[in-house]
């Protein structure tokens, strides 16, 4: 048996095999000591730990909230209109605000607040730390490994996940009022209706769902790409990795999450 192993882990797809187990090994630890962090109190005793959650709050939501909002706005406008007047024009127009709420707040907002998330702030920020921990020639199975964390890769994996579930809601709230506005008008009677509308296509199964999904977007864009940023190479070594390489693993494990609710929601 110990021979079979042998000439196994000798192969190319033996050895690529072994690298992918040990990957998703290392990502479900970091992961799990990253909400095992942000849940206990004494993670933020220290001052300076603190401080570092405030600074990488700051520069994950600050300079991404404006754009965000904006393009998320005028794609949510744009869907709006053509969800609507596609239902005006086949007599429909009593399912447009369930089509809107579901394709566009339940499954679209939460997927593009990730990957908006992701492309503008943790792939370019866990190139950052892997820069830092090489040039301290430390990784996350260093002796010192907890300082490395808690100073290094805790901040920023909270920061990532605030981002996405902050923008996220932001975003939803937003659609939620221009698909009012476009099928009401600036008029208070249809809220009732509205509200119940709404309302009804938030059961406690669909919300559970939604939050989920949403949490676990959030989990994954702040844990993913610095898992990769913190896991040395064959060699031991530290190195950039490719962006598109970083971005395909993480978008590889939104896709899943996204597949996971649809299946839950519609099954």
């Amino acid at each position: 048996m110990d021979r079979l192993t042998l000439a196994i882990d000798a192969l190319p797809a033996g050895q690529g095999l072994r690298r992918l187990g040990g990957g998703v090994l290392h990502l479900l630890r970091l992961g799990a000591l990253m909400v095992v962090l942000s849940l206990s109190p004494s993670t933020y005793r220290l001052p300076a730990t603190r401080r570092s959650v405030l600074v990488q709050l700051v520069r994950a939501t600050l300079p991404l909230l404006t754009w965000f909002l904006v393009l998320s706005a005028l794609a949510s406008l744009v869907l709006i209109r053509i969800v609507v007047a596609t239902a005006a024009s086949y007599g429909l127009s009593q399912y447009a605000i369930e089509v809107l709420v579901r394709t566009l707040v339940l499954e679209l907002i939460p997927l593009y607040a990730a990957v908006f998330v992701a492309l503008r702030h943790a792939l370019p920020d866990a190139q950052q730390v892997r820069a830092l921990l090489a040039r301290r020639r430390q990784a996350v199975t260093a002796p010192d490994a907890h300082a490395a964390v808690a100073l290094a890769l805790f901040p920023r994996a909270l920061a990532s996940g605030f981002a996405v579930l902050l923008l996220a809601g932001l975003a939803g709230v937003t659609a939620l009022l221009l698909a009012y506005v476009t099928v009401y008008g600036f008029s208070p009677w249809g809220l009732p209706a509205y509200t119940h509308a709404v309302g009804g296509i938030f059961s406690p199964a669909v919300s559970l769902i939604f939050g989920v999904k949403t949490g676990l977007f959030a989990l994954a864009v702040a844990v993913v790409p610095l898992a990769a940023a913190a896991r040395p190479d064959a060699a031991g070594r530290l190195r950039r990795q490719s962006d598109m390489a970083a971005f395909a693993r993480l978008f590889s494990a939104l896709l899943l999450i996204e597949i996971g609710s649809l299946l839950g929601n519609y099954a």
